[in-house]
């Protein structure tokens, strides 16, 4: 088994002008998550170009699949949700999924 957990990963599609409104929610939501059991680490990424198709990309690292199954599980997560899911004012389409390490490297010198 792997010790590296496994990796949550949202490519979100929303409307530029619409990023400063989510991300307001969106910290809500990552204060509740990151308070979780088996929670390691989160990064929340914009888009540099305006144009660009998917304007946020969330990546969240848990110590495991249960671990963050159970987090998506937690009532208070779920009422957040609910509350972004009945903002008929925001136009986002997310594409969320779990992920597991396969390949890569870390660079230790940022020379």
């Amino acid at each position: 088994m792997s010790t590296d957990g496994v990796t949550f990963i949202n490519v979100i599609e929303i409307p530029a002008d619409q990023v400063h409104a989510f991300v307001a929610g969106w910290r809500e939501r990552a204060q509740i998550m990151s308070g979780m059991p088996g929670f390691r680490d989160y990064r929340l990424h914009r888009a540099v170009a305006a144009g660009t198709r998917f304007q946020l990309v969330n990546v969240a690292r848990w110590a495991d699949r249960e671990a963050f199954q159970a987090a998506m599980a937690n009532p208070e997560f779920r009422a957040a949700m609910r509350s972004l899911e009945g903002d008929g004012d925001l136009r986002v389409a997310a594409n969320p999924a779990l992920y597991e390490v396969v390949a890569g490297t870390v660079r230790h010198d940022h020379a």
